[in-house]
């Protein structure tokens, strides 16, 4: 038997030794492996070596300029900028130079720096900080969440926690060399709360289903096969649920060559599947579902004998004969009662028992505390009165259908609660089921041919694999196509209902559905670095958190219950004292009763009908739809704060180049000056061009290379994962190449200076634009194309004017803005001429032209400083900042990683009426949850004082404590119900808004 995982130390290793080293994915290669390589003999005694991860680097000049304020150190020996991996590797001397003093340096350069940690200190692998999410049972209000949230912050080693009600869910973040997975679950249990992993931001682990194990020799057979597979740190097998775990090390084994070296070693007797961690969380809830309609229908079996008893049988002369014969002390009616409430009360409601004991042993209190006061209440009340009566002759009124009946309602409200958050999660429910089970792998001989295939979980698809997607199944995973072509439908994750080609070279996203042709593709992206599974994360995180308005039910509570109990001790006592001064007539007392019972009654229903689950539940519910609702239609949101400032926006700043604009720029017109050839003037524009990131030069290159007649890059050279244009050969060399950030570029040809940009970089280069030029240029612009000067030798050459038409849902959408009560804004670093011309093609009056990429934050934080509220759209790396400055960023497009990361957004497409969606869903939800708050607040408010008899001597008004019950069970059922109405939610129709009649 292997030992246990607890005593177990885990070790999270880097992402770049992970796998076999099989990573078709060349992206990750980073570029400055060489120079590692080459240099590794720099790192001398008394120097140290850092990466330093840049932010906000767009060119070459972004990357000139870090490197000379890192040299500019005095004490740094080397340093080297990788632009396309935003990293730099500093060699200093450290006696002179800190790590703290790269990332001023870099940060005074104007960007963003953070020194990455090394992975090996004398040969001992650095542990990172690990991301747990866990199961957590048992919670049922806000207090439960406060109080769990408390303890797993206070653990050593915890730096962040994070705790959501209507998921049932818990996000940790902790230093696994401080703290266990299992120390966390501990905690949680012994805070009385039901606690397990459902999955870890480890990489070294896989658990996974056992067939074909039906003994205890098979179990020792297949720990033998384990134990001698090289690679494994440490397995745990379950012989009762057949669930196996294994720790291996990633850099020896991969968790396909485990399953592949198991079922293999065994022949083939056991197989192997991989545990899907969101199916098991799933079948978890619904377990609790199901375990919580089982404790209703028990309770309700018992209960209804009780109210029958109590209130029916008296009517029937035969049974209330019986239930009258005494049997000893007591009657055998009250006899009955007592035993069937007797086992609802501490068998079937022994949860809340237990809930309320872990609430007050941490310093809480929770709706189980009412409960359990509430059931306790009148259970021993009525078990002293019998009691009493068999002592002293005089027989009181019981109450046992009360506590049996609060329970049944109780756990009937829980269930529906239960079915109701279940609906809530439907969103990555379906995301869940959009990801295969199985793929057909292609399988090569040791020469590269393909020699067949074979079908793999799709759980164990590595980087590299190349896969075949037959029509009318789903992609496995994030690919490029290889070989053939087909209609792909992206519905499911982007929310575009047009189908979509794929071909050679064309990317897949894993989970969207294939319709015709077969295709192969090539795996990119597994795992947590699928498209799929980011979209899961940010439902997921979005659902976690917390908008601010939960404070305001987080703090009513923490007092809720205190409150409640005092409200029922002070309203027994009031009735009690009210009676024995003979405030009241004798005739309002029940039968046999006095004032004791009398007012201990009000004071229970005051107890059972307060409800605190309400409060809690109005947020997060909402939260939790809205999110679902919003990746149903393209629209992923990374929180509740997001979305309560995102039904408060004022300004909506867009970015031109590819979001207003399709970012699919064409030269459409060119004019040479001189007397050069048309064709050699292309040339040597391209040939400038070709070294430069920008969308623009590449719409040069390209048009120059279609003028030649030149043939698109080559499918071989496209499959090689290059995504730079394939320079030829009829391009001049160029030497000397500069970006100049807002300016354009220059290089030298042939050894003379060549510039390509604008008037601004014409202007400092002491280049005269002559006034047919300048004419030409202001032609261009006001037909909202750029114009692109060009100089060779001191001397103005041409002009090429290009162009980026305009999305044609652009206007409409600037238009529904405006009546939706937001001012939208244009932002870009093109000329004004060209900005105002944009501009008024889609109808915004507000423009800022002329501004630098980094500068686009700053016009952002201009339009804050009155307290509005800014969303900033964008899609490339160069808007990241601003969109981190905004108070809602939107990644459009899906945008790229940088800019999803700074986004509270992600609009899926690409298209910017999502915007309008994005906007009027929060504004729905935050009504929606205005609406909650006011159901809960005016349930309490209406509800305590009519249980406490506030009505009953004007209106005769009064609630017994099993009505109170069934009311406090409902109250909460409600307050989800609401929530849900949401899934109703459709998307604004952009006609409705703009309040255009369509004959």
């Amino acid at each position: 038997m292997a030992p246990s995982l607890r005593d177990l130390q885990l070790t999270q290793l880097s992402k770049s030794s992970a796998g076999d080293g099989d990573d078709g994915d060349h992206e990750g290669v980073r570029l400055l492996d060489s120079y590692e390589k080459s240099g590794e003999g720099v790192e001398e005694e008394g120097t140290r070596r850092v990466q330093v991860r840049v932010t906000g680097m767009t060119c070459a000049a972004c990357s000139n300029s870090v490197e000379g304020a890192l040299r500019s150190v005095n004490g740094v020996l080397t340093a080297s900028v990788a632009l396309l991996q935003n990293r730099a590797d500093v060699v200093f001397d450290l006696r002179l130079v800190k790590d703290e003093d790269i990332k001023n340096a870099i940060e005074d350069a104007g960007f963003e720096a953070e020194v990455i940690p090394d992975p090996s200190t004398n040969g001992v692998k650095q542990q990172g900080t690990l991301t747990g999410q866990f199961s957590i049972g048992g919670m049922t209000c806000a207090a439960c969440v406060n109080s769990v949230e408390g303890i797993l912050k206070g653990l050593p080693g915890v730096k962040r926690a994070v705790v959501a009600l209507a998921t049932s869910l818990g996000e940790v973040e902790y230093d696994p060399t401080v703290i266990s997975k299992d120390d966390i679950v501990n905690a949680i249990e012994d805070a009385g709360f039901e606690g397990s992993l459902v999955q870890s931001s480890q990489q070294d682990k896989i658990i996974l289903g056992v067939a074909g194990m039906f003994n205890e020799i098979d179990a020792q057979v297949l720990e033998a096969i384990i134990c001698n597979l090289k690679g494994v740190r440490h397995f745990r097998l379950d012989r009762i649920s057949r669930e196996l775990e294994i720790l291996f090390d990633p850099e020896v084994v991969t968790s396909r060559s485990l399953v592949d070296g198991i079922e293999g070693a065994s022949n083939g007797k056991f197989k192997l599947q991989v545990a899907n961690p969101y199916t098991r969380m799933t079948c978890k809830d619904a377990d609790e579902a199901a375990n919580m309609f089982r404790l209703f229908i028990s309770s309700l079996v018992l209960s209804v004998p009780v109210f029958l008893i109590r209130v029916v049988c008296p009517h029937i002369p035969l049974l209330y004969s019986l239930l009258l014969w005494r049997c000893g002390p007591f009657e055998m009616g009250d006899w009955l009662k007592w035993a069937l409430v007797s086992v609802v009360q501490f068998v079937i409601g022994k949860r809340f028992y237990i809930a309320a004991a872990r609430a007050l042993r941490n310093g809480s209190t929770n709706m189980d505390v009412l409960v359990a006061l509430g059931t306790s209440a009148s259970y021993f009340y009525s078990v002293c009165a019998l009691l009493y009566g068999a002592v002293t002759g005089f027989w009181s009124p019981t109450y046992f259908e009360t506590s049996a009946m609060l329970i049944t309602f109780v756990l009937l409200g829980k269930y529906l609660e239960c079915l109701a958050k279940g609906k809530t999660s439907d969103a990555i429910k379906k995301l869940i089921e959009l990801a295969p089970a199985t793929a057909l792998l292609l399988v090569k001989d040791k020469g590269g041919r393909y020699v067949g295939e074979r079908e793999i979980d799709a759980l164990l698809i590595q980087p590299g694999d190349t896969l075949k997607v037959l029509p009318g199944t789903k992609v496995p995973a994030d690919g490029m196509v290889v070989w053939g072509s087909s209609y792909v439908n992206e519905s499911m994750v982007t929310g575009e209902a047009i189908p979509v080609l794929k071909e050679v070279n064309s990317l897949v996203i894993g989970g969207t559905i294939n319709l015709h042709g077969a295709l192969h593709i090539q795996v990119t992206k597994v795992g947590s670095d699928t498209v799929l599974h980011q979209i899961i994360n940010l439902v997921e995180t979005a659902q976690m958190s917390k908008a601010p308005i939960q404070k305001f039910a987080d703090f009513v509570a923490s007092i809720f219950v205190p409150t409640v109990v005092a409200l029922s001790l002070l309203t027994f006592l009031g009735w009690y004292a009210a009676g024995a001064f003979g405030a009241y007539p004798e005739q309002w007392l029940p039968e046999n009763g006095n004032h004791f019972v009398f007012a201990l009654m009000f004071s229970i229903s005051v107890v059972v009908i307060a409800c605190p689950c309400a409060l809690g539940l109005a947020t997060p519910t909402a939260v939790m739809v809205a999110t679902g609702v919003g990746a149903n239609n393209g629209v992923l949101i990374k929180g509740g704060d997001a979305l309560e400032r995102a039904q408060k926006i004022n300004y909506v700043i867009f970015d031109k180049t590819g979001t207003l604009t399709q970012g699919k720029a064409t030269v459409t017109a060119v004019k040479v000056f001189t007397g050069m050839d048309r064709g050699d003037f292309l040339k040597l524009v391209a040939s400038a061009e070709a070294s430069s990131e920008h969308p623009l030069g590449k719409a040069i290159v390209e048009y120059a290379r279609h003028f030649h007649f030149f043939d698109e890059p080559s499918a071989t050279n496209a499959t090689n994962q290059s995504k730079e244009p394939v320079i030829s050969e009829w391009l001049f060399d160029v030497s000397d190449f500069f970006a100049l950030p807002g300016r354009g570029i220059q290089c030298l040809i042939d050894g003379k200076l060549i510039l390509v940009g604008n008037r601004k970089l014409m202007t400092e280069s002491g280049i005269d634009i002559p006034t047919d030029v300048e004419n030409f240029v202001v032609e261009l612009e006001e037909s909202a194309k750029t114009g692109i000067l060009v100089a060779y030798e001191g001397n103005l050459v041409g002009v090429l004017g290009v162009a980026d038409p305009l999305k044609r849902e652009a206007a409409i959408v600037i238009e529904g803005l405006v009546k939706m009560g937001v001012r939208p804004v244009m932002v870009t670093g093109d000329n004004w001429r060209t900005a105002q011309a944009v501009a008024k093609e889609v109808g915004i009056k507000d423009v800022r032209a002329e501004v630098m990429p980094a500068g686009k934050a700053d016009v952002v934080r201009s339009f804050q400083k009155d307290g509005s509220i800014v969303a900033m759209v964008g899609d490339g790396i160069n808007d990241s900042p601003a969109l981190a400055a905004s108070d809602v960023g939107m990644a459009i497009g899906a945008g790229t990683d940088i800019a999803i990361e700074a986004a509270h957004y992600v609009l899926m497409r690409n298209n910017l009426e999502d915007v309008i969606t994005a906007i009027d869903l929060s504004r729905k939800t935050f009504t929606r949850i205005r609406l909650n708050y006011v159901f809960a607040m005016a349930y309490n408010v209406i509800a305590i004082p009519i249980a406490a008899g506030v009505f009953f001597p004007s209106l005769g008004i009064m609630l017994p404590p099993w009505v109170a019950g069934a009311c406090m069970a409902m109250s909460s059922v409600s307050v989800v119900c609401s929530s849900l109405l949401l899934r109703r939610y459709r998307k604004p129709r952009l006609t409705a808004i703009l309040e255009i009649v369509v004959e």
